[in-house]
């Protein structure tokens, strides 16, 4: 009997034990999943900006007027002859001229550069190489008379009082067609980042004006972008004025450059809190 009941107190005191166990597992195990989780959901932003909650965006505009320092002109050579190498000797001959000429006046040579040469055939639509008839007349015929051959150079003129002297020779030398002129600013880069910062400093000081008045604080800068412009002054062709069989001594036209605008344009949006 008394082992009976001894026997019977160990299997009851092992099962309590065996509950007891089991309860444990279930929590801890519930207790890794529940981390588990946790950490799972971590990865999706690790490495990842969280989009702020609240955001106020803000502009700045500056603009630069600068004297331009630079002109820029284009002037093509033009001959057109019987054949491709009488044609290229008369174009060598005027824009080897126009080419010295412009090294005399000051002009490097570093700033003289061939922008295209061109050859190319010239035809004629010929309708007397069969004659009509009385009853029709026969189709005409392309035929080559010639070929024209040009040279176009740009030139980069940095003693910018000096463009209308290199106007007035390339006159002289009987050169008719000029491209268009253009003035600009040799560090422009410059003058747009003093543009830059001036329209972010008008932003900064918006923003700080505009949370003050909201009652929040800047957190961060999350995006910011720029639009600027600012382009060359041009002026249109001008070799009308010397005629187009040029002089012996052409006049200097006065050239007036003007101002370039260098403008920039700034979004800034923060975040706030």
């Amino acid at each position: 009997m008394e082992e009976r009941n001894m026997g019977g107190g160990m299997m009851n005191s092992m099962g309590r034990h065996r509950g007891v166990i089991v309860v444990l597992l279930i929590v801890l195990t519930a207790f890794f999943a529940v981390k588990t989780i946790g950490e799972i959901k971590k990865v999706g932003v690790i490495g990842k900006d969280i989009a702020p909650q609240a955001v106020i965006s803000v502009s700045g505009d500056a603009e630069r007027f600068m004297k331009p320092d630079t002109a820029t002109v284009s002037f093509t050579v033009r001959m057109d002859a019987k054949t491709v190498s009488a044609a290229q000797e008369e174009v060598t001959k005027k824009a080897n001229a126009a080419i010295d000429a412009l090294k005399a006046l000051g002009v490097e040579e570093k700033d003289i550069k061939t922008i295209s040469y061109n050859i190319n055939p010239k035809y004629e639509w010929n309708t007397s190489v069969y004659p009509c008839s009385d009853y029709r007349c026969p189709p005409g015929k392309q035929v080559l008379v010639g070929y024209e051959v040009s040279h176009s150079s740009e030139v980069k003129i940095r003693k910018i009082d000096d463009t209308g002297a290199v106007l007035g020779k390339l006159g002289e030398l009987q050169v008719t067609e000029v491209g268009t002129v253009a003035f600009s600013i040799e560090d422009e880069d410059k003058v747009r980042a003093e543009a830059r910062a001036e329209a972010i400093k008008e932003a900064r000081e918006k923003a700080n004006k505009l949370a003050d008045d909201l009652g929040v604080s800047l957190v961060r800068i999350v995006s910011f972008s720029e639009n600027g412009g600012g382009s060359p002054i041009y002026y249109a062709k001008a070799m009308d004025a010397y005629g187009m069989g040029g002089a012996e001594s052409a006049p200097v036209p006065q050239i007036p450059t003007g101002e370039n605008q260098i403008i920039s344009n700034v979004t800034i949006n923060y975040e706030v809190r």
